[in-house]
């Protein structure tokens, strides 16, 4: 019966000081690691949102000032004549100081060839997508193709050439490599996981790490950075093909263009792993402190009371001349000895008294 009681005791004060040391270090834990979630996607998505930002508007400099160049030269006393002799010097030149420039070219209102820079024959562009766009009225047009010659994603630029009244007479275009462009984007790394990609407005891949991907020009409509982005969100998290648990941020270019920037969240959301490891570890360790003051607490506790179980169960037996400790203690077991005390003295004058009547 001893054992039970003092068995009781030790668990109850066991249990009473681990939710008394457990609960505040759970809320808290809690309370942390939501602030820290927070702070780490706000983190991670900045930092993805930085680098994306910064390819962005390389891409639209890059752009814009290919554009501003074919306004340029749109407007010499040379393009607006529409005659192949005084227009290729003009286009060769475009072609010369522009490394990246390959080809450029001019037609007429119906797409015919008038001047070209490389000197080949004349061929028919009504068909291209970038005529069509400057001649239905807008002010620049584009087009991503793939390089017969080279391999690679190409886009062609074009812009119209007016007259002086703003009658169109015919399209300048120029084709560029996207060598150098797509180089910034696919070199850019992100720890150890991450990359940027571009796909342009049909989700067509313009620039991206695997180089089969971008030669291939694979359309990504149905990945879902891409389709987050479509949908107006500015980041998203999913699960690749692989399996791999992915953090991604986008943003359109002035083209329409998409530009991803992702890692993977193990390696993005390192920070939460290490914060909640630091928080497990400080719970086991509290654990085993509380157990241990628990069970040296209980000992202490238990020791007197289970000592005094034993002397009231020895009264009940008979065994009345025992030594009781405890006495000189001021608190609650020393209350309980020196009642235990005043028992036994009662049962010892009752027995006397007995005694002495036979």
């Amino acid at each position: 019966m001893a054992k039970k009681v003092a068995f009781g005791i030790s668990q109850k004060l066991l249990l009473t000081l681990l939710l008394v040391a457990l609960v505040p270090l759970l809320i808290i834990w809690f309370f942390s690691y939501q602030s820290i979630s927070s702070l780490t996607t706000e983190k991670v998505n900045q930092e993805l949102a930085a680098i994306n930002q910064t390819l962005v508007a390389q891409v639209d400099d890059w752009v814009d000032m290919n554009q501003r160049m074919l306004l340029q030269n749109a407007s010499l006393d040379a393009m607006q004549s529409m005659n192949a002799d005084s227009q290729n010097p003009v286009l060769i030149t475009m072609t010369k100081y522009y490394d990246w420039a390959y080809l450029a070219f001019t037609t007429d209102q119906k797409g015919n060839n008038i001047g070209r820079s490389d000197g080949k024959k004349a061929k028919y562009y009504g068909d291209r997508d970038y005529f069509k766009q400057v001649v239905e009225g807008k002010q620049f047009g584009k087009q991503i193709l793939i390089g017969k010659t080279s391999g690679k994603p190409a886009m062609v630029l074009s812009t119209g050439i007016f007259t002086a009244n703003g009658q169109l007479k015919g399209v300048l275009a120029q084709a560029m490599t996207l060598t150098e462009l797509s180089g910034k984007i696919v070199s850019n790394k992100i720890g150890q996981s991450g990359f940027t990609f571009l796909v342009d407005e049909k989700d067509d891949v313009i620039a991206h790490p695997d180089a089969e991907m971008t030669k291939s020009r694979v359309n990504l409509s149905k990945n879902s950075a891409v389709q987050a982005i479509k949908q107006g969100k500015e980041s998203a998290i999913f699960t690749d093909m692989e399996g791999n648990k992915v953090v991604a941020v986008g943003q359109k270019t002035a083209q329409g263009w998409i530009m991803v920037s992702q890692q993977n969240y193990a390696e993005a959301y390192q920070l939460i792993k290490a914060e909640n490891q630091k928080a497990l570890y400080l719970l086991i360790a509290t654990l085993i402190v509380v157990c241990a003051i628990a069970v040296f607490v209980a000992r202490s506790l238990t020791a007197p009371i289970r000592e005094l179980t034993e002397v009231a169960d020895k009264y009940s037996q008979g065994q009345l001349d025992l030594k009781i400790s405890g006495l000189d203690r001021s608190d609650e077991i020393g209350q309980l000895s020196k009642a235990i005390e005043r028992l036994g003295t009662s049962i010892r004058m009752a027995i006397s008294r007995l005694q002495k009547k036979k």
